[in-house]
């Protein structure tokens, strides 16, 4: 039974995490990590990984990218492999990422649905057969408790978008402070912010007369829940390296 430490285990997706894992007979919750210790969970709460007395065999994270640097530190040490499910990193914390994946098995994706992964190929497909003629546009839409715009998956999408591109692409946030026309080398990248919406990312191809949208729909946080222990189940064994969704589906 695969022993799994959920970082960020009092949030959101920390408990769907924790709902999903009771349903299944190959791994079990031995600790969470979390500043809210006293969540009246039936496994202990640590304030830090350095505190935790548990050995979990794998530590899936949910939390802040404020708290990377700790389990970075603990995996190195101990040789925990870490599922790194948190958005919202800067440049430094993802050069520390990899740099730490020499020594540590680690898992980072900014999107843990295999829906997601199968919208990414279909737009990287279309940007290749579509080619400038026609203009990208990405539109994420999420809830109003996310801070972090645009999303982690919305960049995802639009780097695999842009290794495929030639002449390379670039990213434009915001239109509204200069006047001018669009760039064929554009990605305009947008974000909503409203509701209880789990999660869509639209991937928009407009051109000559025509357009095309591909569009994945996350109903419940359930699908990255699965999609993240399944990421953690893979780990285990695993030599050091950044893995990501591509490396989980290519062993399926």
């Amino acid at each position: 039974m695969v022993q799994i430490a959920i970082s960020g285990v009092s949030g959101h997706m920390g408990r769907t995490l924790v709902s999903s894992i009771a349903e299944r007979n190959d791994c079990e919750v031995c600790c969470g990590i979390d500043i809210r210790t006293d969540a009246g969970f039936s496994f202990p709460v640590y304030d830090s990984p350095a505190r935790m007395t548990e050995k979990p065999d794998v530590i899936i994270d949910y939390s802040h990218p404020s708290c990377l640097d700790g389990l970075l530190d603990y995996a190195q040490k101990t040789g925990t492999p870490v599922v790194l499910a948190t958005t919202g990193y800067s440049d430094e914390q993802l050069a520390k990422i990899q740099a730490a994946s020499a020594n540590v098995a680690l898992f980072a994706s900014g999107n843990m649905s295999i829906g997601i992964q199968l919208l990414m190929a279909l737009a990287k497909k279309a940007a290749v057969v579509l080619g400038n003629q026609f203009d990208i546009e990405i539109i994420e839409k999420h809830h109003n408790q996310k801070i972090d715009a645009p999303s982690g998956t919305a960049l995802m999408i639009a780097n695999a978008i842009c290794d495929e591109t030639d002449p390379p692409k670039h990213l434009v946030y915001d239109r509204h402070s200069v006047r001018k026309k669009r760039e064929m080398t554009e990605i305009g990248m947008h974000s909503i912010r409203g509701g209880t919406i789990v999660g869509e990312h639209e991937v928009l191809f407009a051109g000559p007369d025509e357009c095309i949208s591909v569009t994945h729909t996350a109903s419940s946080k359930r699908v990255f829940a699965e999609g993240s222990v399944n990421a953690a189940l893979f780990l285990i064994g695993k030599a050091p390296k950044l893995y990501n969704m591509t490396d989980l589906l290519a062993e399926a």
